[in-house]
């Protein structure tokens, strides 16, 4: 590189004349620099796109939660402690779960809603069209507590809890499935060996964990359990008058059950913010690992950063020399290397943003439905991570450029 005499050594060379005099150095050696960028620009953009995956995953599961409702508590058959395990699903828990007890947790003042659910299995026909689809038993409660929108007709209609007419509430890709362009609202539908009259279809709302109302057909619980030839519900839910009063639903649920049943309360009662909360340390605990996964890349790169400043030490050899027989002092000289290593760690951390940032907009273009979000803290740590270790790792190179005798730098010319 070309030194500019017009640089006063002996004015301890200001900050400007520096970053002026390291841009010209790292132009001098294109493909020293690119080397430099490439590599921590990758790191970047890993740490970037890894942590917005992460930080996605997270709002993802918290969004499909909050569209099973609000101020959630879910009562499942069956104790953990008693089955050692899981709570367990149909007939392998000590008691029932009955509709009596649902009435009976629902008269609680602190429960605003509740929804007994049966569900299980069965082949749905209408004319020469059938298809095997989950049938779910219920009432009026659940479009409330579980915010179900209604494309046409209506949802179940409010009634005796032990009681329920033989109709049926389709889902968006079951009508679409078995009745085509035909309007299923007054249409008789056979489920299993009985027949249901169609009274609403529902919106389409896909996939919300696991479960698909598009592809479900929910009728009266009463109507469920004769189908299904079952007395036990698989699992009731309750919504809690607001977020304060989801304590107060748990305790109500399980003091009531526990009443009900001798006094042993065999039931599993989760609440929807426990279960967000675990779910919200799991993802969080992830996103930070797979961050930290990212940041090796980084130092990487910075061994790499490391190794080109040496490089780049050795070939300006007879510069440093002329530097030195100026007047620079040896820190002068450190603090030009560092200058330049920091402007390409500073140079490669941008282009690992832009590269990070639009490898996110491309991951939410193909795949929109999931959240996908580049946390601000991540950004913030990759640039420091990148400019840090740039710095940790060029100040050997500099501190040996500083170290050059003068006269036999000069001799090298």
């Amino acid at each position: 590189m070309k030194l500019d005499m017009r640089v006063d050594p002996k004015s301890g060379m200001k900050p400007l004349i520096q970053l002026r005099f390291a841009a010209r150095a790292s132009a001098a050696a294109p493909l020293r620099a690119v080397l430099t960028l490439v590599a921590l620009g990758i790191g970047v953009a890993a740490v970037i796109v890894l942590t917005a995956l992460g930080e996605g995953a997270r709002r993802f599961v918290n969004a499909e939660f909050a569209s099973l409702g609000t101020n959630l508590v879910i009562v499942l058959p069956g104790a953990t402690e008693t089955t050692g395990g899981p709570p367990p699903l149909f007939g392998t828990a000590p008691r029932d779960l009955t509709l009596d007890d649902a009435a009976a947790v629902a008269r609680h003042p602190a429960v605003r809603r509740m929804a007994p659910v049966v569900a299980g299995a069965a082949t749905v026909s209408f004319g020469a069209r059938e298809r095997d689809t989950l049938v779910l038993g219920t009432t009026a409660e659940f479009q409330h507590v579980h915010h179900v929108t209604m494309g046409t007709g209506r949802f179940l209609p409010p009634g005796d809890l032990q009681r329920g007419d033989p109709v049926a509430v389709v889902g968006a890709k079951v009508r679409q499935e078995l009745f085509g362009n035909t309007n299923p609202v007054g249409q008789w539908l056979r489920i299993g060996d009985r027949r249901f009259r169609v009274i609403g279809v529902t919106s389409p709302t896909g996939r919300s964990l696991g479960d698909n109302m598009d592809e479900m057909v929910v009728v009266p619980v009463t109507q469920a359990q004769a189908l299904f030839g079952v007395s036990s519900l698989f699992r009731m839910l309750i919504e809690a008058r607001g977020r304060e009063g989801v304590p107060d639903a748990k305790a109500a649920a399980l003091s009531i059950i526990a009443a009900r049943h001798e006094g042993e309360a065999d039931v599993t009662v989760i609440t929807q913010d426990a279960v967000l909360a675990t779910f919200d340390r799991v993802f969080t605990a992830l996103t930070f690992t797979v961050a930290g996964i990212a940041t090796i890349s980084l130092l990487v790169a910075g061994i790499l950063v490391m190794n080109v400043m040496l490089v780049a030490v050795t070939q300006r050899t007879p510069e440093v020399g002329l530097l030195k027989a100026l007047g620079a002092t040896a820190r002068g000289v450190r603090s030009l290397f560092l200058w330049e290593a920091t402007l390409l760690s500073l140079m490669g951390a941008a282009c690992g943003l832009a590269v990070g940032y639009a490898s996110v907009a491309g991951i939410a273009s193909v795949w929109p439905t999931f959240p996908v979000a580049v946390p601000a803290w991540a950004a913030v740590a990759a640039v420091v991570v990148a400019v840090c270790a740039g710095l940790l790792f060029g100040v050997w190179p500099a501190s040996r450029a500083a170290r050059l005798d003068p006269v036999a730098s000069l001799e090298r010319r």
